[in-house]
């Protein structure tokens, strides 16, 4: 019986061990100053492979006004295989990059001006400014912003975002398809919500100037 009971804590001691972080992103001072000194000019060439797919014609992220500490740690995560997403290349275009390269990207693009929203709108889920204290749901804006202009190093720019692409990431979380957030903060808040409440919030933010 005490083998048995050995033998089960070392598989839970090596699984443990084995366990890899869902970033490998630490926000260093050396890592913060390589940001705020990125190249927004060598950033701008090196966009022209992303113009191709993040435009207004399709489903992917705007990119334009995002924070660029956010921008960075995608590209890392993408590099790293953290963040996985087989129906884009972005996993072999970040292999390319240096950390640099996705500071100079992450540059350019939190240079350049927010896509605006379509004026706004209500909120029907309710939970953008007050959560749900009975499902323990925090509100978005909490983290994301009043406005949902994104906040502190990691917490993305709502507003002006496309609809079709909020609604895909935060199913994404739900269904533990994406596992990138630190402390799966997403992915718990996620996996509290409808798909028609996903919906919602997709459609309310992307609405936001």
């Amino acid at each position: 019986m005490k083998g048995i009971l050995l033998a089960a804590i070392c598989c839970l001691f090596n699984e443990a061990v084995m366990a890899e972080p869902s970033s490998l992103v630490a926000w260093t001072p050396d890592t913060l100053n390589r940001l705020k000194k990125g190249n927004a000019e060598h950033g701008k060439e090196l966009s022209g492979t992303c113009a191709g797919c993040h435009n207004e014609t399709n489903a992917n992220p705007q990119l334009d006004g995002q924070l660029p500490t956010y921008i960075y740690k995608q590209l890392v995560d993408y590099k790293n295989g953290n963040r996985k997403d087989p129906t884009t290349a972005m996993n072999g275009l970040a292999s390319t990059l240096s950390d640099q390269d996705m500071a100079d990207v992450a540059a350019w693009y939190g240079k350049q001006p927010p896509k605006p929203g379509k004026g706004g709108g209500d909120d029907l889920t309710g939970i953008v400014y007050k959560g749900d204290g009975k499902r323990m749901e925090p509100s978005c804006s909490s983290c994301h912003g009043f406005s949902g202009q994104g906040e502190k190093v990691d917490t993305p720019r709502l507003a002006g975002q496309n609809a079709d692409y909020l609604e895909k990431t935060l199913l994404a979380y739900k269904n533990g398809v994406r596992a990138n957030d630190i402390y799966s903060r997403m992915r718990l808040i996620a996996s509290k919500l409808s798909d028609q409440e996903i919906k919602q919030l997709a459609e309310y933010y992307s609405k936001l100037d």
